[in-house]
This record gives structure tokens, C-alpha cells and sequence, in this order.
């Protein structure tokens, strides 16, 4: 049924010349990374709205796609808030697909051939990603008790090894090598050495209080990172700064300093993600509101401060210095991203999904009704845990991607500040859209592992709040999240696009 991919032979070649030692590890792990990726993939086929599938059927355990050129799609039933491995095969038409690249190739459908090099290279890196973890070849990663839980915040940046939840490109890296996969991926633990780019300061647009130790003379010293000097500069620059990296790959954390988001232009994920001249003029103010906002939720939300942010002239020389998450723990607590709490073994404790959805609903809706959605998926997302686990608090970091309401702010007598146009929006629906997709379809769904303890989660959670307009909307609609299948198939569109899931509060 498999005949190794290009992409993965191509990898696995390269692991063999790079780190020889984890060649025998990286196969096992590519039919486990394979499925990983198949079964997100299938979600996708499953409940987006692809133009090239005509229908869907029930087909006794299983469901068939019928396509609009006659071909059937048959695989399993496909829960949507579901995060195991859980589709191993599909069959299109009488044969059996294991390998999500060569099942994309083989569809033919419009734009499909460069969505399926975006598979091959998921399901190489998720392999790689894999294959220096402590844990069975394919199996999950071991949970840890809190005694042993990381004491850093790369640390449990690091415990995130298999990316995205939901996305079929969850490890996709296109443009990196082995080698600097290895180097700049957090999974595998390095050290990376940020270059310090002189610039002067009358080039520069700076915001905040630039450190005195990131200037030389008239000159603003600007932490680029290895790839971006290698790839997008072309020039050497001289180490000046060691750093963990963190999910996002472009941010890392400086021991003991600020976490330092630098330019990256590559994509990852879904995009190129890059930072704005304009993000830079905004991000003083666009701090200063975020916590001005969370001070009015009485302690259950801290928003990571912007220490100081530059831009030299263009997106791909630019960084933001953020506060740590850490700022805002107590001493013995532990402040985890969201991502990482399915590793903890805490979700499957009696009480605990549900009292971690009311720390976060609750949060999330009072700051949507004061007039801010906020993009709370499980990297942006953090939750305060107390030595024994329990969820506290909440802390939010990188406010680019919120969505700001006037009117709703009118109501409550606050001021809008000086916020980039993008972020501004009354619509009701692309307020909720920003913050159900990311932190119901996203964070918690994610957490819980399936639609059954999203919808045991949700019913204790949603009962305890009151029946506002958003919380109807929660309660009786389908559940908005991004058809992130459909969006990196429809290159000729921008913007985000979404479909509809089936609520979890009405599975039964």
C-alpha cells in the first residue's frame, strides 16, 4: 500500500547525512506521522466546504464522499474535535491510501499539487520532530507528573512535538533543512544564537523603551534570526544573543530577559507571518489596551506586556520584546501554553476539563462583552496552574491577531486607542468567529481529545454563564473555525475562510 514519498525519502536521506544516529528512529516514526497527518487531513475532507466533494454519506461506521467527478472517497467516521491518530487508510475508490502526499497527488483536484509537497513535508517533520522524543516509536508522548514538569518556559514549548492539532500541515517547514530544523526547532532543544543587526536609529521606527543593552552609540541593534540572515538578508550577522525557541518557532526566550519575536519569513503552518512597519507604530498602544482591558477581570487575566518593538524599514528586519508569561506566576506555580496541557494528563482528571472551560469561557466571553475577541488557540493561550495543577488564571500573549469592537467598547465607556483598522469590526459574527473558532474549535477541543469530553466540558462550563446574546450563540449554533484545508487550496483568495461544526453541546 506505501511506497515511500519523494518528500520523505528526500528527508529521510538528509537525516541520514545529518544525524546519522537518528536514522532507524525517524523511520519508525514516519508510518505514525503518516497517520497523523492522513486523520487531519480527513477532518478536513470530512466538514470543510471543498468545492470538489459533491456529497457526504453515513456508510454503517464510516463515511463516503462522493466527489464531483464520480470518484468515492470511504474512511471513518471523522469526529471533528477529535486529536488521535484515527485514520490510518482511506480508500479511494478501490485503493488504499496510508500516505496523505501521495493520496493529495493522486486527487488531481484544483491546486493540489503544491497542498500535497505541503503534506510530504508534515509528515517528514512531524517524523523527525518525533524521532527525538522519549517515547515508543509512534506513541504518545509520556505524561509527567508535576513534581518532574518543566521549570522553564522553552521547556514546555518544547513538549509540543507534534504541532497544530488540527491542521494537515501541523509540521510543515518548507525552506528548512535537516539540519536547521534540528537547530531552530523547539522540540529538539537547542540554543539558538540570534544575530544583532546594527541599525541607526534614525532609520528605524522604534516604540517603547528600546533596552540600553540592544544599542550601540546612534545605532538600535536589531535580534535577527540564523534563518532570516541566511535566507531573506543574505548577510552574516554576528551572534550577539542566546535564545530558546519557542512554538512559534520565530520567538524565543531569552534566560532570564524578555521573549524576543523576530522577523521569519517563511511559512509556516498556513502563512508567512511577518511584523508589520504599522504592528510596530500600534504595539505601545495595542499593549497598553490589552491590560488596561484584562485589569477589569478581576485577576483572571494578565496580558504579556510589549517591552519594545523596531521595524528598520521593512517586515524582514523587525523584532518585538515581550514580557515572559512567567512575570505573572507565583512562586510554585507553573504557567503552561494550552498546547501542552494534553501532555500533562490532567484533562483526563475527574472535574478538571470542566473547571479549566469556565476559567477560559468565562474569561474569554466578559473580555468579548466588554468589546475584545481575543485569538486564544493554544499557543496564544496560557493557563496559570497552581503546584497541584489547578487552573487559576489565565495569561494571553501577542495581541496582532484580536479583533476590536467600538460599539461594544462605547457601551462600557471605554475608549478606543489607536488600533490598526484591520483589528476593528461590530460584526457579531467575525467578533464570535475569532474567539469560538480559536478557543472552543481550538484550545479546549484540543485539550479534551474528542467530542464527547468537549460537550461534557462545555455543558458544566456554559450552564454557570449568563445568557448573554455571545453565550446563546455558543450554545445554539453550529461552532465557527477556519477550513484550514480550504484556505491553503484557494491561493487566489486572502483572508481567513471558515465552515461550521456541528456544535459539541448538541452531539447526543
Amino acid at each position: 500500500m506505501h511506497r515511500p514519498s519523494s518528500t520523505e525519502a528526500e528527508v529521510a536521506d538528509e537525516v541520514a547525512a545529518v544525524r546519522p544516529a537518528l536514522a532507524d528512529r525517524f523511520a519508525a516514526e514516519r508510518p505514525g506521522a503518516r497517520a497523523a497527518v492522513l486523520s487531519r487531513l480527513w477532518r478536513a475532507f470530512a466538514h470543510e466546504p471543498l468545492p470538489w466533494i459533491a456529497g457526504r454519506e453515513p456508510a454503517g461506521d464510516g463515511l463516503v464522499l462522493r466527489l464531483g467527478d464520480g470518484r468515492r472517497l470511504a474512511g471513518p467516521a471523522a469526529d471533528p474535535y477529535r486529536t488521535d491518530a484515527y485514520a490510518p487508510v482511506v480508500q479511494l475508490d478501490e485503493v488504499a491510501y496510508d500516505d496523505p502526499e501521495r493520496l493529495m497527488t493522486d486527487l488531481a483536484v484544483a491546486h493540489s499539487t503544491g497542498f500535497a509537497a505541503e503534506l510530504g513535508h508534515s509528515v517528514a517533520s512531524l517524523a523527525l520532530s518525533r524521532a527525538g522524543q522519549p517515547r515508543a516509536a509512534g506513541g504518545a508522548a509520556p505524561e509527567v507528573h508535576p513534581d518532574e514538569w518543566p521549570a522553564t518556559d522553552w521547556g514546555w514549548e518544547r513538549r509540543v512535538v507534534d504541532g497544530h492539532p488540527y491542521h494537515p500541515g501541523c509540521r510543515s517547514r518548507p525552506g528548512f533543512s535537516v539540519a536547521e530544523q534540528l537547530a531552530y526547532g523547539p522540540e529538539h532543544g537547542p540554543v539558538v544564537e540570534l544575530g544583532l543587526v546594527p541599525v541607526p536609529v534614525a532609520e528605524c521606527l522604534v516604540t517603547g523603551a528600546w533596552p540600553r543593552e540592544l544599542r550601540d552609540g546612534p545605532a538600535v541593534l536589531v535580534p535577527v534570526h540564523p534563518w532570516q540572515a541566511a535566507h531573506v538578508l543574505k548577510r552574516p550577522c554576528e551572534e550577539g544573543l542566546a535564545a530558546h525557541p519557542l512554538m512559534s518557532l520565530r520567538t524565543l526566550a531569552v534566560p532570564g530577559g524578555p521573549h524576543v519575536k523576530t522577523a521569519l519569513s517563511a511559512r509556516l503552518t498556513s502563512s508567512v507571518r511577518d511584523i508589520s512597519v504599522a504592528s510596530v507604530g500600534a504595539s505601545a498602544d495595542v499593549s497598553r489596551f490589552g491590560q488596561e482591558l484584562a485589569a477589569r477581570l478581576d485577576g483572571l487575566l494578565h496580558v504579556t506586556g510589549t517591552l519594545g518593538a523596531v521595524a528598520a524599514g521593512s517586515p524582514d528586519l523587525a523584532a518585538v520584546l515581550r514580557e515572559s508569561p512567567r512575570a505573572y506566576a507565583a512562586p510554585g506555580e507553573h504557567v503552561v501554553p494550552v498546547a501542552a496541557l494534553a501532555g500533562t494528563g490532567l484533562s483526563g482528571a475527574p472535574g478538571w476539563q470542566a473547571a479549566f472551560a469556565r476559567l477560559a469561557l468565562g474569561v474569554g466571553l466578559r473580555l468579548l462583552e466588554l468589546g475584545v475577541a481575543l485569538e486564544a488557540h493554544g499557543q496564544n493561550l496560557l493557563v496559570v496552574l497552581s503546584p497541584t495543577g489547578e487552573p487559576l488564571r489565565l495569561v494571553y500573549r501577542d495581541l496582532a491577531d484580536i479583533r476590536v469592537s467600538p460599539a461594544r467598547l462605547a457601551r462600557h465607556a471605554v475608549a478606543v486607542p489607536p488600533l490598526p483598522p484591520r483589528m476593528l469590526t461590530d460584526d457579531p459574527v467575525a467578533l464570535r468567529r475569532k474567539l469560538f473558532g480559536s478557543l472552543v474549535g481550538g484550545a479546549l477541543a484540543a485539550t479534551a481529545g474528542s467530542g464527547a469530553a468537549l460537550a461534557k466540558a462545555l455543558e458544566e462550563a456554559v450552564r454557570e454563564l449568563p445568557r448573554t446574546p455571545d453565550v446563546l450563540a455558543l450554545s445554539e449554533e453550529p461552532l465557527p473555525v477556519k477550513s484550514l484545508t480550504l484556505m491553503r487550496t484557494s491561493p487566489g483568495i486572502a483572508g481567513d475562510l471558515w465552515t461550521e461544526l456541528p456544535n459539541p453541546l448538541h452531539a447526543g
